[in-house]
């Protein structure tokens, strides 16, 4: 029997399989006139995108508003709720997305390498579109307009799955985006968007590897698990962001205390908010105990160890709170004999994602730097600024957790590929 769907959008019952197949198709066709548009081409179109979106900002909100009641008829916690909400000020931030990866270098085309060979040859490595990317994501609806740029800009074309807590407000972001291809003359399935909630196209999108080059999930532990079990199509993983904050013996208090409360307590429900503290042992009686009030103080729940957990409004911390993305006012607090404690910790717990160190000792922050194996190492700095964004990337797709092709924030850079372009002069093997 066909798994059928309705599309929400006026369309009625649909076979699922044959709609995804069109779906790629017609990204495949997009595909091959995208690699060869012009940078001033893609350009305009994502500008005129960013216009669109700040000319519906209105229609953005209203259609957000029908995604926030649908999240709260499904219990989403207040931080989840957070992270679907679009407002104005936010609506600017996609729009200043957008014009920044339209003013970025063009990736394609780009000569990365370039030799001579005794035989003759001539050889350079240049930067060509992956092709086909699939983006399957949840909660956060700007990531349409992100993934829709960034794939854009390196000549991809792209499906975009969202979440079905926001599929309103993609939809909306995503009608901008089609408006930005139109006037720039390129074709509208060069962003397609997939226009069911139901499951079973995010399951045949996985499966398509006739037209689909890589699949990038952006979500929590269970959505990138199912990608990676069943994806026959390449992977680039986003996993969960378990980020942990070293609090060294030489930390500076004014500094950790400024950092470890922007890195909990700015957004909770983003994949660079600290979920973990661990905290040298020499400091934990006084800068130890000061985090642990501050962080009380602001309204986060601390599960923390002896002798930590004695201060007032602390609860004492279970060996289940290691290793946890709490996306929440939530944070586990250990007090570590050292460093070489705090590092077998992260590298028992971390997801590879963002981990983060507090000293003033220059060894101690390039012992950290060379031992850790996360995507992103921070230094005095808060962990939210883990993000593409505040890379220069102008947005991003998500943190790639992995270790193959790309790693990190994930901007157009990342999207391509390269080949090699070999010239000789009559030039023979001997």
């Amino acid at each position: 029997m066909k798994d059928t769907a309705k599309t929400e959008n006026g369309l009625g019952d649909v076979d699922i399989a044959a709609m995804m197949t069109g779906i790629g198709a017609r990204a495949k066709k997009a595909s091959a006139a995208l690699a060869i548009a012009p940078p001033e081409v893609k350009a305009l179109a994502l500008e005129a995108a960013a216009d669109a979106v700040w000319a519906k900002r209105s229609v953005i909100i209203a259609a957000n508003q029908k995604d926030l009641e649908y999240g709260r008829a499904k219990n989403l916690s207040a931080a989840m709720l957070d992270r679907l909400l679009l407002d104005e000020p936010r609506i600017q931030g996609i729009v200043d997305g957008l014009r920044a990866v339209a003013n970025q270098p063009d990736p394609v085309g780009e000569v990365l390498a370039e030799w001579d060979r005794p035989t003759g040859l001539k050889i350079k490595r240049v930067r060509t579109p992956l092709g086909v990317i699939g983006v399957i994501y949840e909660s956060r609806p700007n990531v349409t307009a992100d993934a829709g740029a960034l794939c854009l800009k390196a000549g991809n074309a792209v499906i975009l799955r969202g979440g079905s807590e926001s599929f309103h407000s993609s939809a909306a972001i995503h009608s901008c985006l089609l408006e930005g291809l139109r006037v720039a003359g390129l074709p509208e399935a060069a962003v397609q968007l997939v226009p069911t909630r139901d499951r079973a196209a995010v399951q045949q999108l996985l499966t398509m590897t006739d037209s689909v080059d890589v699949i990038v999930p952006r979500g929590g532990k269970g959505l990138v698990g199912l990608v990676q079990r069943e994806a026959r199509v390449p992977v680039f993983a986003h996993l969960e962001g378990i980020v942990h904050i070293y609090i060294d013996k030489a930390a500076d208090v004014a500094k950790t205390m400024r950092v470890v409360l922007n890195s909990k307590t700015r957004r909770t429900g983003i994949c660079g908010a600290a979920e973990c503290l661990l905290i040298h042992r020499d400091v934990a009686a006084d800068l130890g105990k000061e985090l642990v009030g501050g962080l009380i103080k602001a309204g986060i729940e601390v599960r923390a160890t002896a002798p930590l957990n004695a201060i007032p409004g602390s609860i004492e911390a279970t060996e289940d709170d290691w290793g946890q993305e709490f996306l929440d006012s939530i944070i586990a607090v250990r007090v570590v004999d050292d460093m070489e404690a705090a590092l077998m910790h992260i590298q028992a717990h971390s997801s590879h994602h963002t981990e983060c160190i507090m000293t003033q000792d220059d060894q101690a922050a390039e012992l950290f730097f060379n031992r850790v194996d996360s995507a992103i190492l921070m230094l005095n700095a808060s962990t939210q600024f883990a993000d593409g964004g505040e890379f220069g990337m102008g947005a991003e797709i998500g943190i790639a957790t992995g270790k193959l092709h790309a790693r990190g924030p994930i901007g157009a850079m990342q999207l391509t590929s390269f080949k090699y372009l070999v010239a000789g002069d009559g030039t023979i093997r001997a």
